[in-house]
C-alpha cells in the first residue's frame, strides 16, 4: 500500500492552516482506479471555501481537480482510497480578505472504499458539545473534536456520539451516524451539528430510490442510539463503518450489510 502527498507549489511551512487552523478539508473518492462522485465532491469543496470566505482561484475547476488527480494520484498506480484535500489561506503582507489560496492533498492506497471496513465500538461523550451553525457542517478545525479522539483513545474507543448544546445527536468526531429501526433509518439533521458528507447523500440517496428503507432526518436524543437495531457510521475521512457496541449493547449489521453490497453494486 502506498501513500502520496502532493502540495501546490511550495507549501509555506509557516502558513494560516498551521497557525489559526484556516483551512478547509474535502474528501475525493478513488475506486478501482478511477474518481467516482467527483462532482459531487468538488461542488462541496467550493461550497466549503465559500463558507470559509476563501477566495477561490478561477483555475479551480472540477476539470482542473479531475486532470490533477489522474496525473498525481490514478497515473502512479493507486487503485482505491480517500483523497484528503485541505485548501488553506497563505500567510501573506495582503489584508486577509485578499490572501491568496493554496492546497495540499495526501492519499493513502486502501481496500474498496465503499466496502464496510469493519465494527467499531462508540459511546457518548458529555463533557464537550458541538455547535449548530455555518461552519459546523464542514470540515474545519474543531478542537472538540481532538479532545474527544484523545478521549476516545484513553478509553479503548474507536468513536464517540458528539451532542450539540440542546443535547441532540449532532455526529461522531470522523462522520455521521445511521440509526436504523425497523424500516426508518434515521439521521441526524444538518441543522443538528451533522456533516454534510457527499459520500453518506449518496448512499442515502440510493436507499431512497431503491425503497430499501424510509429516509427521516431527525432531532434524535442520545438515548435513541440504544433503541436502534443497527448504527452505521460514514465518513469521508475513513470510510464505511458498522457499530458493533455501544456501552453495554451490541448491534447487528445484517441489514446495513445488504444494503451497502447494493449500493456498491451499482458503481459496477
Amino acid at each position: 500500500m502506498q501513500k502520496l502527498v502532493y502540495t501546490e507549489d511550495n507549501l509555506q511551512l509557516i502558513n494560516r492552516s498551521f497557525l489559526y487552523g484556516d483551512s478547509v478539508w474535502v474528501s475525493f473518492f478513488v475506486r478501482n482506479g478511477q474518481l467516482i462522485m467527483a462532482e459531487e465532491s468538488y461542488f462541496f469543496l467550493m461550497a466549503s471555501m465559500r463558507k470559509m470566505r476563501l477566495n477561490i482561484p478561477l483555475s479551480y475547476t472540477l476539470e482542473f481537480f479531475q486532470e490533477l488527480f489522474q496525473r498525481e494520484v490514478l497515473d502512479q498506480g493507486i487503485q482505491n482510497g480517500i483523497i484528503q484535500l485541505m485548501a488553506y489561506r497563505k500567510q501573506e503582507d495582503k489584508p486577509l480578505p485578499k490572501s491568496e489560496t493554496a492546497f495540499y492533498f495526501e492519499i493513502e492506497e486502501s481496500n474498496d472504499i465503499l466496502d464496510i471496513k469493519g465494527n467499531i465500538e462508540l459511546d457518548l461523550i458529555k463533557e464537550i458539545n458541538v455547535n449548530a451553525n455555518l461552519l459546523s457542517n464542514i470540515r474545519v478545525h474543531s478542537a472538540e473534536n481532538i479532545y474527544a479522539e484523545i478521549y476516545a483513545k484513553e478509553n479503548d474507543l474507536d468513536d464517540v456520539i458528539l451532542l450539540n448544546p440542546n443535547k441532540k445527536i449532532a455526529r461522531s468526531i470522523f462522520g455521521n451516524l445511521l440509526f436504523l429501526q425497523e424500516n426508518v433509518i434515521k439521521i441526524p439533521k444538518q441543522t443538528e451539528g451533522a456533516y454534510i458528507s457527499p459520500l453518506m447523500e449518496n448512499f442515502v440517496t440510493f436507499i431512497h430510490k431503491n425503497k430499501l428503507a424510509e429516509i427521516e432526518e431527525a432531532e434524535i436524543i442520545a438515548f435513541e442510539s440504544q433503541k436502534a437495531e443497527e448504527i452505521l457510521r460514514i465518513s469521508d475521512e475513513k470510510g464505511v463503518h458498522s457499530v458493533s457496541k455501544i456501552r453495554n449493547k451490541s448491534f447487528e449489521n445484517t441489514r446495513f450489510s445488504e444494503m451497502v453490497t447494493q449500493w456498491k453494486n451499482s458503481f459496477l
